[in-house]
């Protein structure tokens, strides 16, 4: 455990434990969690008291003359990050259909900038208060 990314990513464990300590779902206010690897960008919607995935948006389930389109980028936005925006309005859209329209904000670890920020954007956006 010597190497640079595994110090990185027991770093993000650890906050990522210490945030789940506070931050948790119920039914009326389910969890939104983001995860992000360096190619795509994840989102579930999680009721903790059942364990339950309530919904769930990736840019994996992006169709393919979409994603170029959003990989050009979205006016300001860069292309990851306008992808990010994308997957944030389809978890905000997914969450309305299961009825969801409050939520509690789970960052998974990571920093509130670049594309975590930007898929929060787009799910306040479309309509889910945090």
């Amino acid at each position: 455990m010597n190497d640079r990314s595994s110090k990185k990513k027991l770093a993000r464990m650890r906050r990522q434990r210490r945030v789940r300590a506070r931050v948790r779902g119920t039914a009326e206010r389910p969890r939104l969690s983001v995860f992000r690897s360096a190619k795509h960008v994840y989102a579930q919607l999680i009721n903790d008291d059942t364990g339950k995935t309530l919904a769930s948006a990736s840019d994996t389930v992006l169709e393919k003359k979409e994603l170029t389109a959003l990989a050009k980028g979205e006016g300001e936005r860069k292309a990851k990050m306008s992808v990010a925006f994308a997957v944030g309005k389809m978890i905000a859209d997914a969450g309305k259909k299961a009825g969801v329209s409050v939520v509690v904000f789970d960052r998974n670890g990571f920093a509130y900038t670049g594309r975590v920020a930007a898929l929060a954007d787009g799910a306040r956006e479309n309509g889910l208060k945090f």
